[in-house]
C-alpha cells in the first residue's frame, strides 16, 4: 500500500496559524527559512531519529501560505515508490494530474492529482 504521510493546509495569517494549532492542540509548529517559502511544519506526534513518527499510522503536516491562485485546499500526502508509474495509475483510473512534479528540497518529489 502507498500510506498517507502528510497533510497540507493553506494558511493567511502566521502570527494566527502559530498560535490557533500550538495552544488548541498542542501541535510543535516551526517555521522553515526563506527558500521554502514561508512553509510551516506542524508536529502532530511524537518523532524520534530524522523526524521518524513513533507511532505507527500518524501523521505530521504543514502548511503554506495562501496565494492568489485557485485551487488551495487542505490535502493529504501519499508516499509512492515512482511518481512516474503512480501518475500513469491515477491517469489509468480516471484521475487528472494537475501540473508536472517539483522537486521538495531534501524530500522528493511532489504532484497534485
Amino acid at each position: 500500500m502507498n500510506p498517507v504521510v502528510h497533510f497540507e493546509m493553506p494558511y493567511e495569517d502566521y502570527e494566527r496559524l502559530m498560535r490557533f494549532y500550538s495552544e488548541t492542540f498542542g501541535w510543535q509548529m516551526n517555521k522553515l527559512s526563506g527558500e521554502m517559502g514561508g512553509y510551516v511544519l506542524a508536529a502532530t506526534a511524537e518523532t524520534g531519529e530524522n523526524m521518524m513518527l513513533k507511532k505507527p499510522g500518524a501523521i505530521n503536516g504543514g502548511f503554506f501560505p495562501r496565494k492568489d491562485w485557485p485551487e488551495q485546499y487542505p490535502s493529504v500526502v501519499i508516499a509512492v515508490e515512482d511518481i512516474n508509474a503512480s501518475m500513469k495509475q491515477v491517469v489509468e483510473n480516471g484521475g487528472k494530474i494537475l501540473g508536472e512534479p517539483n522537486e521538495i528540497p531534501g524530500i522528493g518529489h511532489y504532484v497534485s492529482f
